[in-house]
């Protein structure tokens, strides 16, 4: 979707979404984006600060006011499965039915695997990967149920918000990297479960000025560049993405994984086998694993430079 699909509402309308984590950064710019292109949106999100420990009433009140009348607000905690099959039932009773979810909430507790808390690690697993489970669990038959009763119906959508960091890593974001990669095979399972409902899964590892890029603490020359660009990404690129692969036009796509940063689209590829080899009669041996790295497998090793490390390049805004 491009900026000029801003100004022709109705690509959407008359669809119904779901939008976790939709009241600040990139869950807002995405709730926009729908409720721009017609949608109806439900929000479902707490007011919680980044790590999650503290909420804001305000911010709740605040994303209503800018989204407007096709928008609700509701003030739920994803990390709590029972609270969040209600407001999905909910939702879906209120806009008579559901066709779209986007699972962007999310929480960042960051710490070194020598020190992390594994309270925290929980905190974030729940917010970042299991509530998004729970979200899909209870909005999947909605899906399906639109899709079962009208066969001219253009089918539901599923968007995850996933991160660079779940796929390089990156320094002391055990929790927050594992969480983002669990939710990209989240996606690939519900692209296939999914399917025979015509509903599309995809991913999309963002790039914007965020609470999230606010909080980067660089470790080196190359993150504190990184961080620096990353400040001047407006959020709406995102928004303006996950619009359009919630749109008819990318019916056809699904379980794949994408990168916006700025006006950049990156397709991102996705772990295939990058070599083989067989051991040979008998098995492999010390001398022969040595043989086998000292030659292909060595040159397809993947390099360990973090999301940070790799992306540090000038954005194009």
């Amino acid at each position: 979707m491009s900026a000029a699909d801003d100004e022709k509402p109705g690509v959407l309308a008359g669809r119904r979404a779901l939008v976790t984590g939709g009241a600040q950064g990139i869950g807002l710019a995405i709730a926009r984006a729908l409720t721009g292109g017609g949608a109806r949106v439900t929000v479902l999100d707490n007011g919680a600060s980044i790590d999650g420990r503290e909420q804001d009433d305000a911010v709740l009140k605040q994303a209503a006011s800018v989204l407007g009348e096709g928008a609700r607000v509701l003030d739920v905690d994803v990390s709590d499965r029972d609270a969040v099959r209600a407001a999905v039932d909910m939702a879906a009773g209120d806009m008579g039915g559901l066709d779209i979810v986007i699972n962007n909430a999310a929480i960042l507790r960051d710490g070194f695997l020598f020190k992390l808390d594994p309270a925290d690690w929980d905190a974030v697993i729940a917010t970042n990967l299991s509530a998004a489970f729970y979200v899909l669990s209870a909005a999947s038959p909605h899906l399906r149920a639109a899709a079962k009763a009208d066969p001219r119906y253009d089918a539901g959508r599923i968007v995850n918000i996933v991160s660079s960091a779940g796929f390089f890593g990156n320094f002391g974001q055990a929790a927050y990297a594992s969480a983002k990669a669990g939710l990209m095979g989240l996606t690939r399972v519900a692209a296939l479960d999914m399917a025979r409902s015509g509903t599309t899964a995809n991913a999309i590892a963002p790039f914007g000025a965020t609470r999230v890029t606010e909080s980067i603490r660089p470790a080196n020359d190359a993150q504190a560049a990184y961080k620096e660009q990353a400040l001047g990404i407006d959020a709406a690129h995102v928004g303006r993405f996950a619009a359009w692969l919630c749109s008819s036009a990318a019916g056809d796509v699904t379980g794949q994984l994408f990168g916006v940063r700025g006006r950049e689209l990156f397709l991102f590829s996705q772990p295939r086998p990058a070599a083989r080899a067989v051991a040979p009669e008998g098995g492999w041996t010390a001398a022969a694993l040595n043989d086998l790295f000292a030659g292909e497998f060595r040159e397809s090793l993947t390099d360990n430079q973090t999301d940070l490390e790799y992306f540090n390049t000038p954005p194009v805004i």
